[in-house]
């Protein structure tokens, strides 16, 4: 079954968070993932969550979201976004 991560991402530095887009890639890539949504323009059309930038990813599988986020290919890219987001995300398993 598919992995996905789920993330609702404040960015205070944008220039580091440029950095970050601009690096994250290759990383994601290397472990099968891919983008499927991207900080796209959004509508809550229920509740009163209001995130800020959604990002949503797909793996094969939610052990291989996890080899990502815990591997030296993701490193520099994460200490990055650590520093320039607020960020709040899950790892949802799919259908």
């Amino acid at each position: 079954m598919a992995g996905y991560v789920i993330a609702d991402v404040e960015v205070h530095d944008q220039d580091a968070y440029a950095e970050y887009r601009k690096i994250v890639g290759a990383s994601i890539e290397k472990f099968g993932g891919k983008f499927l949504v991207r900080g796209g323009d959004h509508e809550v059309v229920e509740g009163d969550w209001n995130p800020h930038r959604v990002v949503v990813l797909e793996f094969d599988s939610v052990a291989r979201v996890k080899e990502w986020y815990a591997s030296a290919e993701y490193a520099p890219a994460l200490a990055i976004r650590l520093k320039a987001t607020t960020s709040k995300s899950i790892v949802v398993e799919g259908a």
